[in-house]
C-alpha cells in the first residue's frame, strides 16, 4: 500500500530544542513553534543567556545550556553560526545520540558584492552534521526563513514553503509536520542530504532579492 505523501504525523506533543536559540534565526523559530503550541527549549553555550532570551520570548519557552537543551528535546534544530557549527555538534555528540536533528545552517561568505555560498568539505552543513553525528537522525530544513518576519509578533502568518531533506522518510515526515504547525508555513520533501548544498546556497540569492526589493522573500513550490 502506497503511503499518502500528504498524510503527516501528529507532532504536537514533541519537545523542540533550538541550539543557537539566542540568535535571530533561533529566537524566531522558537517563538513561532511556541506560539503554535510546541514545548520549546532554547540552548546557548551559557545557560544564563538562554534563560534571559527565553524570558523575553515568553510563551512558555525555557532556556538551558546546549547540552541540557539537547538532552531534554525530541527534535533538535541547529541554528548556530556557520563558524561554530562543527565545534558545537562535536561537543554534543553524546547528547544528540538517537535524536532527530534538523540542520538549518547556511554556509555563507560576504564581501563587497554581497552574500555568496561556501562549499563545506563534506558538501553541505547538513552533510557535515551527519558526518559528525553518526548516531543521530540528521535532516535539513528551515533555511529560507526571514528572521525579521519570524520575530515580528504582528506577523500572523509566515507565507513560505520549507524544503525538507533527509535519508529516512519517517524523519522528514516529522519535520514537514513540524513546519506545518506554523500558520502559513508548509513542509515539502526535497530529497536526500546529498542535495542540501543547493538548498543552503539559495539563501545567498534570497539575500540579493531582499536587498534589491527591500522585502523579506520566501519560497513557494508550485503544483504540490
Amino acid at each position: 500500500m502506497t503511503t499518502d505523501p500528504y498524510d503527516l504525523p501528529d507532532v504536537s506533543g514533541l519537545v523542540v530544542g533550538v541550539l543557537g536559540g539566542t540568535g535571530d534565526q533561533g529566537r524566531g523559530l522558537a517563538l513561532r513553534f511556541a506560539r503554535a503550541g510546541q514545548k520549546v527549549i532554547i540552548g546557548s553555550r551559557a545557560a544564563e543567556r538562554a534563560e534571559a532570551a527565553a524570558a523575553e520570548l515568553g510563551a512558555g519557552v525555557e532556556g538551558a545550556d546546549n547540552a541540557e537543551c539537547a538532552r531534554r528535546s525530541d527534535i533538535v534544530i541547529v541554528a548556530v553560526p556557520w563558524d561554530g557549527h562543527a565545534a558545537t555538534l562535536e561537543a554534543l555528540r553524546e547528547e544528540l545520540r538517537g535524536k532527530l536533528v534538523v540542520d538549518c545552517v547556511n554556509p555563507l561568505g560576504f564581501d563587497k558584492q554581497g552574500a555568496y555560498a561556501l562549499k563545506p568539505e563534506e558538501g553541505s552543513a547538513a552533510e557535515q552534521a551527519a558526518a559528525l553525528l553518526p548516531e543521530s537522525r540528521v535532516t535539513a530544513a528551515f533555511h529560507h526563513l526571514s528572521a525579521v518576519l519570524l520575530q515580528d509578533e504582528s506577523v500572523e502568518q509566515i507565507d513560505t514553503d520549507v524544503m525538507v531533506l533527509g535519508e529516512k522518510r519517517a524523519d522528514t515526515d516529522i519535520v514537514q509536520a513540524l513546519a506545518g504547525r506554523v500558520p502559513g508555513m508548509r513542509g515539502v520533501f526535497a530529497g536526500r542530504l546529498r542535495n542540501a548544498h543547493q538548498v543552503e546556497s539559495l539563501v545567498a540569492n534570497l539575500i540579493s532579492v531582499n536587498r534589491r526589493y527591500k522585502v523579506h522573500a520566501g519560497l513557494r513550490v508550485t503544483d504540490v
